[in-house]
């Protein structure tokens, strides 16, 4: 577990979880003790310790894909809280969630808010998490790129979500993303243009870096 931000508004806590190696985060208000949980991939039993002495409201899930979803209905099941996900990576869930959540959608829970970002390219239901200069990005943008895309028409959409939704936030948005460590969105943002300026080839998916 690492406290990646702790004041008198908001305090975060990243897991790396296994088998995936996973990143959930702990999201906790530090005036009323309440959090969310930012993903659910593994780890269970470490997650629910971590998150003794708040009062969890929700298990807020990026995507459905396996390494994210692990530990969602043992999570469930143990600490009876609401799952919140969007309707087109709701069927890839253990279970049904009961909040389906879209574009703009605000959760809120003690004095937070989170502003939801729907971020279609690695999943149809891909959503990104914003809250003050905090960004939980899933698998929709890494340090150095975009997440994984099957095809073409999937790195298309992921651009459009990044250039519509990512790189329109101010540069000092701090990412989080659903793997490996944090990135500053300016970074992303210069890496970004740069790829953006070279030719690249047609049908290009897959894992891309934006300076390779």
């Amino acid at each position: 577990m690492t406290i990646v931000v702790k004041d008198e508004n908001i305090r975060i806590e990243r897991f790396e979880t296994q088998p995936f190696g996973t990143n959930a985060y702990i999201i906790a208000c530090p005036e009323t003790g309440e959090s969310v949980l930012v993903d659910a991939p593994g780890d269970a039993s470490v997650i629910m310790d971590a998150l003794q002495g708040t009062n969890p409201t929700c298990i807020l899930i990026t995507h459905g894909h396996l390494d994210h979803i692990g530990a969602l209905a043992e999570l469930k099941e143990t600490l009876k809280i609401s799952v919140a996900a969007h309707q087109s990576d709701s069927g890839r869930l253990p279970l049904a969630p009961e909040m389906l959540l879209r574009d703009d959608d605000i959760v809120a829970f003690g004095k937070l808010a989170i502003s939801v970002l729907h971020t279609p390219g690695h999943t149809p239901g891909s959503l990104c998490f914003l809250i003050n200069s905090h960004l939980f990005s899933g698998d929709t943008i890494f340090p150095g790129g975009p997440g994984r895309t099957n095809t073409p028409e999937d790195f298309g959409q992921i651009l459009g979500s990044l250039t519509q939704k990512i790189f329109v936030l101010p540069d000092d948005v701090c990412v989080y993303p659903g793997h490996g460590e944090s990135t500053v969105l300016k970074k992303e943002k210069e890496a970004f243009a740069a790829f953006s300026a070279r030719s690249r080839p047609d049908g290009l998916c897959g894992d891309v870096l934006w300076l390779s």
